[in-house]
């Protein structure tokens, strides 16, 4: 009798990337893509994961929480929501950060570094290899950020700022992309489906009076 395994779908907007990859249920990706759209990610995402999908379900979806684009996570996550009930799929949330430094292997530390509003910077270190966190998640004006931060190589759209102000390092411009899920530690890919901010959103619901 043939096993069907398990389909995961893996996705992120938290970025000017719309990525999104497709595995079997040993962690084989069967399915990618990566735009760099800029953006338009609520027009954009659901035709790009029927495209990646033709036709497929998933029996788990995994969502970059963030931080990021404040759009893009609302975005990615209420599309999640929908087709999780809409599949009875369970659902994850992923961190958009070490889905950055994913793009990255060697030995060491990596920072992952990306523009946030008012010119600071969102900053997580992890371990190059395992990608284990190696310092909580930051939000800082980029002088500060540089004080907190060691790793030698910073990726993101924020690692120019970063080293610039450190005075040393090397910058590496980068974007999530959902085919390096499965080099997250576990922990990492199974937080609650929720935004991970970093700071409050400058855009508030009017308080009921």
């Amino acid at each position: 009798m043939t096993t069907i395994l398990a389909m995961i779908l893996a996705f992120d907007t938290s970025s000017a990337a719309c990525t999104a990859a497709l595995f079997d249920g040993s962690g084989l990706c069967v399915a990618k893509t990566d735009e760099v759209i800029g953006r338009g990610h609520a027009e954009r995402l659901v035709p790009m994961l029927a495209e990646l999908l033709d036709g497929r379900t998933a029996d788990e979806i995994v969502v970059g929480v963030g931080p990021g684009s404040f759009t893009g996570i609302r975005v990615a996550i209420a599309a999640a929501q929908g087709m999780a009930i809409g599949w009875a799929a369970r659902l994850h949330g992923m961190s958009s950060l070490a889905l950055l430094a994913a793009s990255t292997k060697g030995a060491g530390e990596v920072a992952a570094a990306i523009r946030g509003g008012h010119g600071e910077l969102f900053v997580q270190q992890f371990d190059a290899d395992s990608l284990v966190e190696r310092s909580p998640l930051l939000n800082l004006p980029p002088r500060d950020a540089a004080a907190q931060t060691s790793a030698k190589l910073v990726i993101g759209s924020g690692a120019n700022d970063l080293v610039v102000a450190r005075g040393w390092g090397e910058a590496l411009d980068g974007l999530p992309s959902a085919v390096n899920l499965m080099r997250l530690p576990a922990a990492l890919r199974t937080l609650a489906p929720k935004p991970v901010y970093a700071r409050a959103p400058d855009a508030r619901v009017p308080e009921a009076a």
